[in-house]
C-alpha cells in the first residue's frame, strides 16, 4: 500500500520535530535560557542572553546566545539575519558597560573548529590591560596578557 506524501511528510516532520525537542532538552545553553542551569548571567532581553564563561580566556569573557535554538552558524538562515544582528549589537552594549575600548566577538562554528556546545554563541573578550594583541594570538596568550 502506497503512502500519500502529505502522510510521508508529516511523519518526517514529527521526527525532526522530536530530535530537535530532545536536543534542545539536553543543551546546556537552552538550559540556561529555561533557567533550569545557573548562570551569571550580566544581559537578557527578549531574543539575547549573555553570561560570564565559566573557562574564561580573558579578564572579562561573556558568552552570547540566542534563546532560540541554533545549532551553529552555518544552521542559520535568511530568517536569522535580525537576530544576528542582535547579538552583535548586544555585544557592543555589553563591552561598553564593561568599559573596555578594546575587545573581540568570537565565534567557532563546527566540532573540528573547536565548538563543544551545538548551540550558537559569541564569545565577547577583553579588558586586557597594557597589551597591543595580535589577531594571531591563541587563547594561552588570551590568558597570558591579563
Amino acid at each position: 500500500m502506497w503512502l500519500k506524501i502529505g502522510t510521508i511528510f508529516r511523519i518526517v516532520s514529527v521526527k525532526i520535530s522530536l530530535y530537535t525537542k530532545f536536543e534542545m532538552k539536553n543543551c546546556i545553553f537552552c538550559q540556561i535560557v529555561e533557567g533550569k542551569v545557573p548562570a551569571k548571567i550580566v544581559y537578557k532581553n527578549k531574543d539575547v542572553i549573555a553570561f560570564k564563561d565559566i573557562n574564561p580566556i580573558a579578564p572579562v569573557h561573556i558568552l552570547i546566545i540566542p534563546q532560540k535554538h541554533i545549532e551553529s552558524l552555518s544552521k542559520t538562515s535568511d530568517k536569522d539575519i535580525k537576530l544576528l544582528g542582535a547579538i552583535l549589537r548586544s555585544a557592543a552594549n555589553i563591552a561598553k558597560e564593561n568599559k573596555l575600548e578594546a575587545f573581540r566577538v568570537l565565534n567557532v562554528n563546527g566540532e573540528k573548529a573547536g565548538q563543544t556546545v551545538k548551540h550558537i554563541h559569541f564569545h565577547l573578550v577583553g579588558g586586557w590591560r597594557n597589551v597591543s594583541l595580535k589577531m594571531e594570538s591563541d587563547p594561552e596568550g588570551l590568558r597570558r596578557s591579563q
